[in-house]
């Protein structure tokens, strides 16, 4: 049996063997051994660059050497993996650790939620807790938001595919434009300020008010310093709850630890997950104010709240990247060279497409999702993982690993712009 048919036939195996609902094995056809870094490698032998990092959830790569020696050393001590919310020192070193070096180093005070392991997780707790803490039902949400797929987070998201597939009536949740959703002209948050002192525009005091800084899966929308400010005294002015959603856009991706910093604001409760963990172990938490901490002994619970392993990795990370302002000095640089090589490509290669983004989380609106879907394609056929977001999968997500070099990034991105130009040079063209 030669390479090819073995191949073909792993991948067989897995059509009849696996759920029709799996995604990303669909959009990168291969089956992967190992990785290191910002390279994956196939079974058959192909290496390949990864800009994709787990959907955000290897800001620090593959296999990261320092995460992992962390790891090893845990496990071979024998020491407590599993432990529900127990006290281990493993979780005191991390909440300790991450509120000396984050926290206190931006004059934020919070408390720690361990929750279930996923960022819906994260999201349906801060929810119920809004919910508990105003004894409100209404959540504010965002067109084009995403929040995860459970029904409580999935009703706060915007995309109707995702929301179809719930098979229920999704409520609790109004949906208000997202910065610049309506034009430059329109401004939204006053538009939001309006809706909710209106006593009669129909729309319930909210519980809380949800947002992400950059809207990753809506397309890599971003919101501007004075919109985020204004949506947060909004919150503030009605009683709400003012939640940021740094799933996808926290530890490091816009640049700084907290997607928010660089707006100066204080939220009432921040979800972090995804690489929170750094080595893309489930773990999920929600930072919460003092005073909001409204919950009784028990009262929101889950089995795999205790991950040890993910919060020895998760303060490895820490302490490796995050003690001194050089790493995040290191993102915002590499974030800028992403920046003006796309827009370059962008400007070289067609007046309808455009750039977006923050720090090294970035978006190319290819505008049609035939564009993006099939240079997507090549790109993978020539050595490159790259996924599509946005409403209708028109943009090209670029999420590389933040510990990129330098080599690695420029040769992904000659990969991309390779099979953009094939692409818009098909017969038919763009």
């Amino acid at each position: 049996m030669d390479g090819v048919t073995g191949k073909r036939r792993k991948m067989e195996a897995f059509d009849a063997l696996e759920s029709n609902v799996r995604s990303y094995s669909r959009s990168f056809p291969a089956i992967f051994s190992r990785a290191r870094g910002s390279i994956m490698l196939t079974e058959d032998g192909r290496k390949l660059i990864d800009f994709l990092s787990g959907a955000g959830t290897l800001n620090y790569g593959h296999n990261n050497h320092g995460i992992k020696a962390a790891i090893t050393e845990y496990l071979a001590s024998d020491a407590v993996v599993h432990g529900l919310d127990i006290a281990t020192p493993a979780k005191l070193e991390f909440m300790e650790t991450f509120s000396s070096v984050i926290l206190r180093e931006r004059d934020l005070e919070y408390r720690f939620q361990f929750t279930g392991p996923t960022g819906a997780n994260g999201i349906e707790a801060a929810l119920k807790l809004s919910r508990k803490v105003t004894g409100r039902q209404n959540i504010i949400s965002f067109t084009h938001g995403y929040h995860g797929m459970s029904l409580g987070a999935i009703a706060a998201s915007g995309n109707r595919f995702y929301r179809r597939a719930s098979g229920v009536s999704l409520s609790g949740t109004t949906f208000m434009p997202y910065d610049r959703y309506l034009g430059p002209a329109v401004d939204t948050a006053d538009y939001l300020r309006k809706m909710l002192m209106d006593e009669s525009s129909g729309v319930d005091s909210p519980a809380a008010i949800l947002v992400e800084t950059v809207q990753g899966e809506g397309g890599i929308n971003v919101a501007s310093k004075q919109w985020l400010q204004s949506i947060q005294a909004i919150a503030k002015n009605v009683g709400a709850l003012f939640i940021v959603d740094d799933i996808q856009m926290g530890c490091g991706r816009t640049g700084e630890f907290f997607s928010f910093e660089f707006a100066a604001l204080s939220p009432d409760i921040v979800v972090l997950s995804k690489s929170l963990s750094g080595y893309g172990l489930p773990l999920s938490m929600l930072l919460i104010k003092e005073g909001l901490d409204a919950w009784r002994p028990g009262e929101h619970t889950g089995t795999f709240r205790g991950n040890n392993l993910a919060l020895v990795s998760a303060t490895a990370a820490i302490n490796l990247y995050w003690r001194c302002r050089t790493f995040s000095q290191g993102v915002h640089r590499m974030g800028e060279l992403m920046r003006r090589r796309l827009e370059a490509i962008a400007s070289e290669h067609g007046n309808s497409l455009a750039v977006r983004g923050r720090g090294m989380a970035l978006g190319f609106d290819c505008q049609t999702a035939e564009i993006a879907e099939l240079t997507t394609r090549k790109a993978f056929e020539k050595g490159l993982i790259v996924e599509r977001c946005g409403p209708v999968d028109q943009v090209v997500k670029f999420l590389p690993a933040l510990t990129i070099d330098l080599e690695v990034l420029n040769r992904g991105l000659e990969i991309f712009e390779e099979s953009l130009v094939e692409t818009l040079n098909r017969p038919g063209g763009a």
